[in-house]
C-alpha cells in the first residue's frame, strides 16, 4: 500500500504528544481490534506498525491517524492484518478506497456518486463512525473509506 498522503493543515487539532494522542484514540475508538500497536511520528509522518484484527480495522486506524493537524502522510506498511480463521500466515491485504471531501459534499452527495443513491449515506457513515462523529459535519480536505457493497 505504502505511504497515504493526507493535507497536513486539516484534520482535528491535537494538544499534547502526538504518538500518545493517537495511541489513546486507537483504544478508544477501535478498542481490542489492533494488538502490539506501536506509533511513531518522522517529520510529519505517522508510521504504525503492529497487527490489526481486520483490513477495514487497518484501513480506518490509517484514516485516524491521517486525519490530524500537522499530518501529511501515513506508513502502514508495518500494520499487518491477523490472518482470517482456519487461515495461515497473514491475510492478503487488499486495496483501500479512500476519497478526500470537497468543498460542498455531504455523505449524501458522496453516496449517490460512489452508489448511485443518496439514500446510501448510512453505509458511508457507518463505515467511518471512527472517523465522522456527526454525519452533518464532515469536512473538506477530511479523507474518509469508501467501502464496496457487503465488504463491512
Amino acid at each position: 500500500m505504502g505511504i497515504i498522503s493526507f493535507i497536513k493543515n486539516m484534520g482535528r487539532d491535537v494538544e499534547g504528544d502526538t504518538e500518545q494522542v493517537l495511541l489513546d484514540t486507537f483504544r478508544k475508538k477501535l478498542p481490542n481490534l489492533l494488538s502490539n500497536l506501536k506509533v511513531t511520528m518522522s517529520d510529519g509522518t505517522v508510521i504504525l506498525t503492529g497487527e490489526a484484527s481486520s483490513d477495514a480495522v487497518r484501513e480506518k486506524a490509517i484514516l485516524l491517524a491521517g486525519n490530524v493537524q500537522g499530518i501529511e502522510a501515513v506508513d502502514a506498511d508495518g500494520l499487518t492484518v491477523a490472518a482470517p480463521q482456519g487461515g495461515g500466515g497473514v491475510a492478503t491485504m487488499t486495496e483501500p478506497t479512500f476519497y478526500t471531501v470537497k468543498k460542498g459534499d455531504t455523505l449524501s452527495k458522496i453516496a449517490k456518486a460512489e452508489y448511485g443513491s443518496a439514500g446510501q449515506w448510512r453505509a458511508l457513515f457507518d463505515a467511518n463512525r471512527e472517523i465522522i462523529e456527526d454525519p452533518d459535519l464532515i469536512y473538506p480536505g477530511q479523507m474518509i473509506r469508501i467501502p464496496g457493497r457487503g465488504t463491512e
